[in-house]
């Protein structure tokens, strides 16, 4: 597990709970993926008042925001809780280290490649070295032998590449 891994789930019973049916609730955008694998589901707090859900968007612009807003609501409200809230929150921004291991491998096996390296790790501005990345590795062949063709793919927070052993092309998870 990375060392900025997502949230971890309430310790009330209540809570817990509720963050359970809300975990349920998949990306809009990779169906294979839940808000929880991808650490977008950052809090559910139940209270005397209602739920209380916090999301954390991979990058403010994502236009898959509204949808998991709307499916975290729908899910919980289908399970019966009342004063359902459902919050943004912007920071600390979202980062590829809050993926969980078993979403990085459900990436994989859906054919996009996983992010690689620690987006703590990078560095913040222009001193020191740069880290290059050496090679994505393709999700079909698992060939090295890969390159970028676009860096925005399908969505903003993905690269197109194509794999030179096997041909085919594929999306790459940046790291964020």
């Amino acid at each position: 597990m990375h060392e900025t891994a997502a949230r971890p789930r309430p310790t009330d019973e209540a809570s817990l709970r509720a963050w359970v049916v809300a975990a349920t609730v998949v990306d809009p955008e990779i169906p294979v993926l839940t808000i929880e694998d991808l650490g977008v589901l950052r809090s559910v707090s139940v209270t005397a008042g209602g739920v209380d859900v916090a999301l954390t968007p991979t990058y403010s612009g994502c236009p898959a925001l509204d949808a998991m807003r709307d499916d975290v609501f729908g899910a919980l409200t289908s399970a019966g809780y009342e004063n359902v809230t459902v919050r943004l929150v912007l920071s600390p921004a979202w980062t590829t280290d809050w993926m969980s291991e078993d979403g990085r491998k459900k990436l994989e096996e859906y054919g996009i490649a996983a992010p690689t390296g620690h987006a703590a790790a990078r560095p913040s501005g222009p001193a020191g070295p740069v880290r290059l990345q050496l090679a994505v590795k393709c999700p079909r062949c698992n060939s090295l032998n890969t390159r970028e063709l676009a860096h925005f793919g399908s969505t903003s927070c993905k690269s197109l590449y194509e794999c030179k052993a096997c041909l085919e092309p594929f999306d790459y998870f940046k790291v964020l």
